[in-house]
């Protein structure tokens, strides 16, 4: 059955996000599990990637270090400033897309990357060093933020450092217990399979402010879409802009990180009353963030010389 899931982890998250939609019942009793949930997905990640950590750490940890700090701190800063400026701060769009932009790598950006037909280790190692940076950005984002006060702000930067420490270290240990009982790569289907099964239900929980929305007013609920769409796709081709000019060699996996964040980790860290500003928001991104791979591609596809897709990325959707 794992395996099953695995193979066809696209469909299963497309179901996911038609379940979520159209059973708002459903998706109420998920929502207050999805961050254990999420926590989990961080155990698969770190679990199915483990032999790849140190793989992603042995080149340019100081540019990685810098494009880190660029995405998850400069970025959301510099949006907090425009959206203080003009007096938007406190709508729940513009909360959530700066707790958006502070946000690490979604962990199913390698996949993204390869399907685009691009090398993804450099997204790898991105998604790497911003996952363990996450709690220091997200500490000075956090704190910048007038909606959260500074108790909270910590509180939740001890629950992130102390969940993303547990449970990569948990990955870790487990990734070497199962390696010497099962070869690799029934290991890594299976682990897929399970991944899949859980997003499945995970995005069914994202989406309970999205269903009773689409019921009430289709107008509003395009206009979200919409809204969400376009700050997703400005951000990546912005970003493809702007690397491209700078000649950098992670201009791809750059881009596609840009616009496609792990903002479900806040769930773990943030009070439910203060998420629950963002959830229409996380709602509506799970649309484009599975649009991505075909913008994307159709994109790079108009540059000559495409370099080959990895068919050892992972096989794996995260979100």
């Amino acid at each position: 059955m794992l395996s099953k899931l695995a193979q066809n982890g696209r469909f299963v998250l497309v179901a996911g996000l038609i379940a979520g939609a159209g059973l708002p019942n459903l998706a109420a009793k998920i929502l207050p599990m999805v961050g254990y949930l999420v926590a989990a997905l961080l155990f698969l990640n770190a679990f199915r990637t483990g032999e790849r950590i140190k793989k992603s750490l042995t080149g340019s940890l100081a540019r990685t270090a810098a494009i880190v700090i660029s995405l998850q701190l400069v970025l959301p800063l510099c949006a907090l400033g425009v959206v203080t400026l003009t007096g938007t701060t406190v709508t729940p769009f513009a909360f959530a897309a700066v707790l958006m932009m502070s946000a690490p790598a979604l962990t199913g950006a390698p996949n993204f990357v390869s399907m685009v037909g691009r090398d993804p280790t450099d997204a790898v190692r991105i998604l790497v060093v911003g996952t363990l940076f996450f709690p220091l950005t997200a500490l000075v984002v956090l704190w910048a933020m007038p909606e959260i006060d500074a108790p909270e702000a910590l509180s939740a930067t001890i629950r992130l450092a102390a969940t993303i420490l547990l449970v990569v270290v948990a990955g870790a240990v487990a990734r070497r217990i199962f390696s010497t009982r099962f070869d690799s790569v029934s290991l890594n289907t299976r682990c897929d399979g399970l991944s899949s099964l859980l997003l499945f239900i995970v995005v069914i929980g994202l989406m309970s402010d999205f269903g009773p929305l689409l019921r009430s007013s289709i107008g509003t609920t395009l206009i979200w879409v919409a809204a969400v769409m376009a700050l997703n796709l400005s951000l990546q081709f912005g970003a493809l802009t702007l690397f491209r000019k700078l000649q950098i060699k992670e201009t791809v996996s750059v881009s596609v990180i840009a616009g496609n964040r792990n903002i479900a980790l806040f769930l773990i860290a943030l009070q439910e009353d203060i998420m629950q500003q963002a959830m229409l928001f996380i709602g509506c991104y799970q649309i484009p963030m599975y649009l991505t791979p075909l913008i994307m591609r159709r994109a790079l596809s108009q540059k000559s010389n495409p370099a080959p897709e990895d068919k050892t990325a992972p096989n794996q959707w995260s979100s």
